[in-house]
């Protein structure tokens, strides 16, 4: 496995306006709303991104090359990211900074349970907050010299790929609903509609979560969804 990223011929180093520069930061997030959000936060910080939807692809990315930073969702479509966590956080030589990331409630303890260095809590908008999360895991040789202002801008992903979501979970509906992929709906949209302000698909996601936790017959709450969800693709044909 290669220290950093092969296809970096040089490092530059950080600034006070650009402090993870030099950083290539691997973010493995199935929801694409999600990753466009840390695709404008490490564009602002001057850090380069990777990213993987799940845990196969983010295997194959780390047996290449090692990036600087690793941002690992919790809920991803072939497991839970809580064991690559302890993956990378037990491998050596270990990755600089490894962060979870969830809008599950108990999403931070499982993370740092696991070894993970700190925590993303969605929706990740905030620039401030993202480069405090990396920068105070870092190295002192990574970090930036002399005194930085905290920028206080926040960032807003492009809503199409928000559609995009809602063109993956159409596609999960669309084969016979099992148990596992009645959870997996459940996690993504609670936390994509979060992330999107969509209050009333977020209360939907967590009717079904509550029903799945019961171990309760969700058809109800799963038509409901696919309706939301129906409705949402079709605002994006209007547009």
């Amino acid at each position: 496995m290669e220290k950093t990223d092969p296809f970096a011929a040089t490092i530059p180093a950080p600034t006070a306006t650009r402090p993870l520069l030099g950083l290539t930061v691997l973010v493995i997030e199935d929801s694409r709303f999600a990753c466009e959000a840390m695709r404008l936060l490490c564009l602002r910080s001057g850090a380069r991104i990777r990213r993987a939807d799940c845990l196969r692809s983010a295997r194959r990315h780390l047996q290449v090359y090692r990036p600087s930073v690793v941002i690992v969702d919790l809920g991803l479509p072939d497991g839970n990211g809580v064991d690559l966590i302890a993956e990378l956080t037990q491998t050596e030589p270990r990755v600089d900074v490894v962060l979870g990331t969830s809008g599950d409630l108990d999403g931070e303890t499982q993370a740092l349970a696991a070894g993970a260095d700190g925590f993303l809590e969605k929706p990740i908008t905030s620039l401030a907050a993202f480069q405090q999360a990396v920068l105070s895991n870092l190295p002192a040789d990574r970090q930036p010299s002399g005194l930085r202002q905290l920028p206080d801008e926040v960032i807003h992903p492009d809503r199409m790929a928000f559609q995009d979501d809602m063109a993956h979970i159409a596609d999960v509906l669309e084969d016979p609903a099992d148990d596992q992929a009645l959870d997996y709906v459940a996690q993504f949209l609670g936390g994509v509609a979060r992330s999107a302000q969509d209050d009333v698909l977020e209360k939907a996601a967590k009717a079904l979560a509550k029903r799945r936790a019961a171990g309760e017959p969700a058809s109800t709450e799963t038509a409901k969804i696919a309706g939301l969800i129906q409705e949402r693709l079709t605002q994006k044909l209007a547009i």
